[in-house]
């Protein structure tokens, strides 16, 4: 089973991993306990591709606490090949060049204790 921590874990690695249920077939991501379709805990780790393509955005200039100094940034939810969106970081595409159907592909962002989803240019 895939956990947080784990999805994470190999994000660090650069894979993108996803949870289908061997119930329903619903996929997944990031995991989560129970199938929003059937409600079972039936889960299965399955590797995307991470190619996709915004399909909203935000450049974010007023951070949260402990974020000031990465601002301004932007955020994405792309919605993957495989039909199921995510939330990530914008990497190394200019503010201007951002729109709705750009494709992008996975990149983690690391720190030395964290890693982020993030997506750059396809």
């Amino acid at each position: 089973m895939i956990t947080l921590q784990t999805f994470f874990q190999e994000a660090r690695a650069g894979r993108l991993t996803g949870i289908r249920c061997r119930q329903c077939s619903e996929l997944a991501i990031p995991p989560k306990e129970f199938c929003p379709s059937c409600h079972q805990r039936a889960w299965e780790a399955v590797p995307l591709a991470g190619h996709g393509t915004i399909a909203s955005f935000t450049v974010i200039r007023v951070a949260p606490r402990g974020r000031t100094a990465e601002a301004p940034y932007a955020v994405a939810v792309v919605k993957l090949a495989e039909g199921v969106s995510l939330l990530g970081r914008v990497i190394d595409i200019p503010f201007d060049s951002l729109r709705i159907g750009l494709p992008v592909r996975f990149r983690p962002l690391l720190t030395a204790d964290r890693t982020v989803v993030g997506f750059g240019p396809a």
